[in-house]
């Protein structure tokens, strides 16, 4: 599968298990899928809902930084990437 990097992970709340993340390129929308990458971290997410400054967004753009639902701790500095289909 082909991956696009969009971002990094600029920090990680465990308690309620969300990832923030800054975006440096490209868009998100719900529904893509994402691959967060780094030393110890590597997994696939759907994205399912995501927010800006606490409000719910459909869709974000390189320069907002969001706040995403993980199944795993992430790190700081994990790269993220949008798994583009074929």
């Amino acid at each position: 599968m082909k991956e696009q990097e969009i971002g990094f992970i600029s920090k990680y709340f465990g308690k309620i298990n969300v990832g923030a993340i800054d975006l440096t390129t490209g868009k998100l929308n719900t529904g893509d899928v994402i691959h967060i990458q780094g030393h110890t971290t590597d997994l696939e997410e759907t994205i399912t809902s995501m927010q800006i400054e606490h409000a719910s967004v459909s869709e974000a753009k390189a320069g907002d930084s969001i706040g995403l639902k993980v199944s795993e701790k992430v790190r700081r500095g994990d790269k993220v990437f949008k798994v583009l289909e074929d």
